[in-house]
């Protein structure tokens, strides 16, 4: 039977609770009268079993039974952490990853 629980991309606003991290998750809607884009935000608490997770890092939520008062959620992969991406690029792909240093001929001497 396929995994059916919905999974949602949101932005870690807060890690400050142990093993619980408070993830925003933001969407686009068209308003019915207005017909404008408006974002609406919903605030979800979600555990972080390993207590790594640091605030401003993307991560994909799953749905979850109830673990606590509020926590209804499970944190089931980062796709980007604070600051830097995680996944540069795809196995497959043969590409040699840029590390930011210059090119080898384009030293400068003083």
């Amino acid at each position: 039977m396929a995994n059916k629980r919905r999974r949602l991309v949101g932005r870690v606003i807060s890690s400050k609770m142990d093993k619980t991290v408070v993830v925003a998750i933001e969407r686009r809607k068209l308003h019915p009268i207005y017909k404008k884009v408006v974002k609406t935000t919903k605030k979800v608490m979600a555990h972080d079993e390993s207590n790594q997770i640091q605030e401003g890092a993307l991560v994909r939520v799953v749905e979850s039974r109830p673990l606590s008062r509020h926590k209804r959620w499970v944190v089931e992969a980062v796709i980007e952490a604070t600051g830097r991406e995680v996944l540069v690029a795809l196995p497959d792909e043969g590409a040699a990853v840029d590390d930011g240093s210059a090119p080898a001929g384009s030293e400068v001497t003083s």
